[in-house]
């Protein structure tokens, strides 16, 4: 009977180990997705802006060269920005030991040592919108309803959102416009973006369009992950007049 006690004791044991390295593994695989998320977010959002602002540059650095100069001064921005967000991202993966972050990255000559700014959230929408604007996709915000503040984890959410949809529109746009709103409900945040762009419907469609998600599968995926999280839905899809369409909803009263 000892014998018996004993080897059921060492049999739960490792059933409860087991269990344990089960837990541990489906953490770090939640733990790998939410950091592919961020790298996503801040590498796809700043590089295409870059992309597009040195494409302007070359275009007219000849004829114009004060414009040049802004677009490259843009460039010069986004690569500080990502910069900037990505030593946010490796310092909460690996902070030094006194808690204080030791890399200073690339700050301005005018402002060294740029401390390391939250999360974004619905607050620096007027900041993201104007570099989108600037960058060629010209855009409009409405705001509707009682703006009050959100937990954290959704005012970031709600800014990579609209983050994400403005810089496809940006990327796989031709020329057209993009429209941002954010809805204040009682019980629900609800944002949607729309841009416009080449309908087959009016015959503008370009000989070889560009399909919208091309290369997006990742930023879309992730903006479902993060918005199930809090109980709420996302729907994107091409628009029958020409665009494409990103709408959310986010609870706001969900314990």
């Amino acid at each position: 009977m000892s014998t018996r006690r004993r080897w059921q004791a060492a049999v739960g044991e490792r059933g409860w180990l087991l269990e344990r390295e089960r837990e541990s593994e489906a953490a770090i695989a939640a733990e790998r997705d939410r950091i592919a998320r961020e790298l996503h977010d801040i590498v796809s959002h700043n590089v295409s802006l870059m992309v597009v602002q040195a494409g302007a540059a070359r275009e007219v650095l000849r004829t114009m060269p004060d414009e040049a100069a802004t677009a490259l001064r843009a460039v010069e921005d986004a690569g500080r920005g990502a910069m900037t967000d990505l030593r946010h991202l490796l310092g909460l993966l690996a902070p030094a030991q006194n808690g204080e972050d030791t890399d200073p990255g690339p700050a301005r000559a005018d402002d060294p040592g740029t401390p390391l700014a939250p999360q974004p959230g619905l607050d620096r929408l007027g900041h993201l919108v104007d570099r989108i604007s600037f960058a060629g996709l010209p855009v409009e915000v409405r705001v509707s309803g009682e703006p009050r503040p959100l937990p954290q984890g959704i005012g970031v959410t709600a800014h990579r959102i609209v983050q994400e949809a403005l810089t496809n529109a940006l990327r796989h746009g031709d020329g057209g416009k993009a429209e941002v709103s954010v809805r204040y409900a009682d019980h629900a945040l609800r944002v949607e973006v729309l841009n416009t762009g080449p309908s087959v419907l009016t015959g503008t469609a370009p000989t070889a369009p560009k399909p919208h998600g091309e290369g997006t599968g990742r930023g879309l995926l992730g903006l479902r992950e993060r918005v199930a999280v809090y109980g709420g839905d996302l729907d994107a899809r091409c628009r029958l007049g020409g665009g494409y369409r990103v709408r959310a909803r986010i609870p706001l009263d969900r314990p």
